[in-house]
C-alpha cells in the first residue's frame, strides 16, 4: 500500500530547534533552579493522577466483554475528539491496563501507571530494571494511538523491537489497534505498510535511515519544500511517495543508549570508492606508520584516545614519501592518512573495538556490546583496519547525506523515553533534546547489596579473585553472572574459568545468535554466565526458586567502563522486582579504562600494599575523565551538525 499524493502534504515534523552553546547552558541552568519545586510538586500530582487510572480500572473489571469493547469504541472516539488531554491521558492507560489483564493475564502496577503518564507529558522516566519498562511503554503507545497519534516505539535493536512488539500485540489487538515493526531486510513497501499503523516498532538505525531517506527523496525542505513541490506540479501522476508518515511522538526505550550513546555517530547515507583504489593507499600508508619512532615521531594519547604527529615526524613522513605521487604529495592529506594507520595500530583493538568475523572487519558497539555488520568507519579508518587485519578491503563510503541523532529526535513533534540509567546524564537530555528526567520509584524496596569493590595490581590476580569468588558463590546454590567490557576481556575470564574446572556460557559479540538461550539459563542454580555489556540491557534473568532461597543472582563487575550508567546496568541484573541480590567489584591496575589517566607516578605508587583508597580513586578519576571526553565529543558533533547544517542549506542540497 502505498501514499496517495495528497497525503504527501500531511508529514507532521517539528521544526528544528538549533539551539546554540549558551542556550543549552541557559536550558541547563532553568531546568536545575526549577527542579525543587516540581520535586515538590510532581508527586502530590502524580499520586492524584494514578488514583483516578486505578478507579477507572476498577470500573472497567466489571465490566463483561462485550461492555468493555463498547467502552474501548467509546473512548476511542473521544480521544481523537480531545487530543492527548490530562483525562484523555488517564482513561486511555487503565483501558490498556485493562486489556493487558484480559489478554495477558498482567495487571499493571502503580508505579507502570505514573510511568505512562509521565512519558505521555513528555518526560523521560527512569525505571529501576526489572521494573516492566516494556509493559508502560505498551499502556503509553496504546494512548496516543487511541488518540489517533501515528506513534514511534524505539528501541537499540532489531531483537528488541520484535520481541516487544510480539509481546503487546494481543494487547493492542484488543484495543482495535494495528502494530507492526521494522526489520533489516524489508522493502519499501512493507516499510511504508508498517508505518502506515497505528504503532509501528523499530531500532533507532532503521527508523533513523528511513526518515533520512525521505529526506533525500524530497529534497531540501521536506515535504513543503520547493523542490517537493515543483515534483508534484511537474509529475503529478508520479510524486515521491515516502516511507515514514511523519514524526509525531517517538517513545524511545533504553534512552541514554539510544539518544546519548549512540549520539556520537551520525547517521550517513553513502556511495562507495574503487576497493583496489583502497587497498593501494591503506598498504603504502600502513608501512609509513610502521616506520615511525613512538616518542620521537608521534605520540600515543590515552586521554583522548588518538594520535599525535610531532614535527619531527611530519618531516620523516616527508622524506618518506618523496617519491610517492597522488594525496602523498600534499602535507595536510598525507598526515591525516598516517595518522589514522597509526590509530589504527596503537588504538584499535580486536576483540575489543571490532571482531573479524566471516572474513569481514565488524565494529562492535562498545556500549551495547553487539556486532554492528552493516555499519563502518568513516574516512578511511575502516579500510585501515581490514588492511591491518589481513581481511578483503572494501570501498570507503563517501556520504550524500547526513543527520545526527540530536537532530533526528528533535524532530519529533512529542518525544519520551525510558531507562534504567538516565541521571547521571539528566543535564544533557534537557539541554538537547528538552526532555526532563523523572524518577519512578520501584513496586519494592531494593535488596541488592554491594560488597566492597577490590582492585589488584596485576590482571593474573584479579582472574584467579573472579575465579575463587564464582567457585564459592555456586558452592551455595547461586547463579553467578560475571560482567567484562570487551570481548578478549570474556575470553580472559573464560580461559581462567575452564583451567579451573568450572563450566560455563559465554555471552559475547561471537555468540549472539544464542543469547536468548544463554539468558534463559543464566538464572538456574551453580550457573556460570560471562557476559559483555550486551547483558545488560533489555534482558531478564529469571531465576530458579533455589537460587533466590539461597541469595539470588550474584554478579561481579572484572572492569570499568567508560560510562558509570554502564556499570550500573550491568548490576542491575541482580535484585531485580524486590529479589536478593549481590554485586562484587574486582578490579587491577592493568584494566583498560586506567589508560586514559595518563599518570604513571599514581598507577606506581597504588600498586604499593594497603592502598585500596588510592586504587579506587585512580578509576574514579579516570571514569569521570572518559565521561568528559564522550560528552564533548557529542557536543562537537553537534557543533559540527549546525555548521554543515547551514552550509547544506545554503547551497541548496540535502542534509
Amino acid at each position: 500500500m502505498g501514499f496517495a499524493p495528497p497525503q504527501v502534504r500531511f508529514y507532521p515534523e517539528r521544526k528544528d530547534r538549533d539551539p546554540g552553546r549558551l542556550d543549552e547552558l541557559g536550558a541547563q541552568a532553568i531546568g536545575m533552579a526549577a527542579r525543587p519545586l516540581r520535586a515538590a510538586i510532581t508527586p502530590v500530582s502524580d499520586r492524584a493522577q494514578v488514583a483516578a487510572v486505578v478507579a477507572t480500572c476498577r470500573r472497567l473489571a466489571a465490566l463483561d466483554e462485550a461492555g468493555f469493547d463498547r467502552e474501548i469504541a467509546g473512548a476511542r472516539a473521544r480521544l481523537r475528539r480531545t487530543g492527548l488531554t490530562a483525562a484523555a491521558c488517564r482513561l486511555g492507560v487503565a483501558l490498556a491496563a485493562e486489556a493487558s489483564f484480559r489478554e495477558l493475564g498482567l495487571r499493571p502496577r502503580k508505579v507502570q501507571h505514573r510511568g505512562a503518564l509521565t512519558m505521555l507529558r513528555g518526560s523521560l522516566i527512569e525505571m529501576q530494571t526489572g521494573e516492566g519498562k516494556t509493559l508502560v511503554a505498551g499502556l503509553a503507545a496504546a494512548t496516543a494511538a487511541l488518540a489517533g497519534v501515528p506513534t514511534h516505539v524505539i528501541t537499540v535493536n532489531n531483537y528488541l523491537a520484535e520481541r516487544d512488539a510480539g509481546m503487546l500485540a494481543p494487547v493492542y489487538a484488543r484495543l482495535g489497534l494495528r502494530t507492526g515493526v521494522i526489520l533489516e531486510d524489508m522493502s519499501p513497501d512493507a516499510r511504508r505498510e508498517v508505518y502506515l499503523m497505528d504503532i509501528a516498532y523499530a531500532s533507532n538505525s532503521e527508523i533513523a535511515f528511513d526518515y533520512l531517506r525521505d529526506r533525500i527523496g524530497f529534497g531540501n525542505g521536506g515535504p513543503q519544500g520547493t523542490r517537493a513541490r515543483l515534483q508534484r506540479i511537474v509529475e503529478p501522476a508520479a510524486p515521491y511517495l515516502p516511507v515514514m508518515r511523519g514524526l509525531a511522538l517517538a517513545i524511545v526505550d533504553e534512552a541514554d543508549s539510544v539518544l546519548v550513546d549512540e549520539a556520537r555517530t551520525p547517521l550517513i547515507i553513502s556511495r562507495q570508492t574503487d576497493p583496489d583504489a583502497e587497498a593501494a593507499g591503506t598498504g603504502v600508508a600502513l608501512e609509513i606508520a610502521r616506520g615511525l619512532d613512538r616518542g620521537r615521531d608521534y605520540i600515543v594519547d590515552g586521554d583522548e584516545r588518538r594520535v599525535r604527529l610531532t614535527d619531527g615526524g611530519r618531516e620523516t613522513i616527508g622524506l618518506m614519501c618523496a617519491a610517492l605521487d597522488g594525496i602523498w604529495k600534499s602535507p595536510i592529506r598525507r598526515e591525516e592518512v598516517v595518522q589514522q594507520a597509526l590509530s589504527v595500530l596503537h588504538i584499535f583493538r580486536n576483540g575489543e573495538h571490532y571482531l573479524v568475523a566471516d572474513g569481514k572487519v565488524q565494529i562492535i558497539d562498545e556500549y551495547t556490546g553487539r556486532l554492528q555488520p552493516d555499519r563502518s568507519w568513516s574516512d578511511g579508518l575502516h579500510q585501515l583496519v581490514e588492511a591491518k587485519e589481513g581481511v578483503e578491503i572494501t570501498g570507503q563510503n563517501l556520504a550524500i547525506a547526513r543527520l545526527t541523532y540530536q537532530r533526528f529526535f528533535r524532530r519529533y513533534m512529542r518525544l519520551a523515553g525510558m531507562t534504567g540509567t538516565a541521571w547521571e546524564v539528566r543535564g544533557e537530555l534537557r539541554s538537547v533534546f528538552g526532555l526532563e528526567t523523572v524518577r519512578i520509584p520501584p513496586h519494592k524496596r531494593s535488596r541488592l547489596r554491594f560488597r566492597l569493590p577490590r582492585v589488584h595490581r596485576r590482571k593474573a590476580g584479579k582472574w584467579r579473585d573472579v575465579v575463587e569468588e564464582t567457585r564459592r558463590e555456586t558452592g551455595r546454590g547461586r547463579a553467578v553472572l560475571i560482567g567484562t567490557r570487551s570481548v578478549a576481556a570474556s575470553r580472559e575470564v573464560s580461559v581462567a574459568l575452564e583451567a579451573a574446572g568450572l563450566a560455563h556460557e559465554v555471552l559475547n559479540a561471537e555468540t549472539v545468535d544464542e543469547s536468548a538461550r544463554i539468558i534463559a539459563e543464566a538464572g538456574r542454580t551453580a550457573r556460570i554466565t560471562v557476559a559483555t555489556n550486551m547483558a545488560g540491557r533489555g534482558v531478564d534473568i529469571a531465576l530458579d526458586p533455589e537460587v533466590a532461597a539461597n541469595g539470588g543472582l550474584h554478579v561481579i563487575l572484572t572492569e570499568r567502563h567508560d560510562a558509570g550508567r554502564i556499570d550500573r546496568q550491568l548490576a542491575g541484573r541482580a535484585g531485580r522486582r524486590g529479589e536478593p541480590g549481590t554485586v562484587s567489584t574486582i578490579l587491577s591496575l592493568e584494566d583498560t579504562l586506567l589508560d586514559v589517566v595518563g599518570a604513571p607516578v599514581g598507577k606506581r605508587l597504588a600498586r604499593m600494599p594497603h592502598a585500596i583508597g588510592l586504587r579506587l580513586s585512580l578509576f574514579q578519576r579516570a571514569q569521570r575523565r572518559a565521561e568528559r571526553v564522550h560528552a564533548r565529543a557529542r557536543h562537537d558533533l553537534v557543533r559540527q551538525d549546525r555548521r554543515i547544517n547551514r552550509l547544506i542549506s545554503f547551497v541548496g542540497g540535502t542534509e
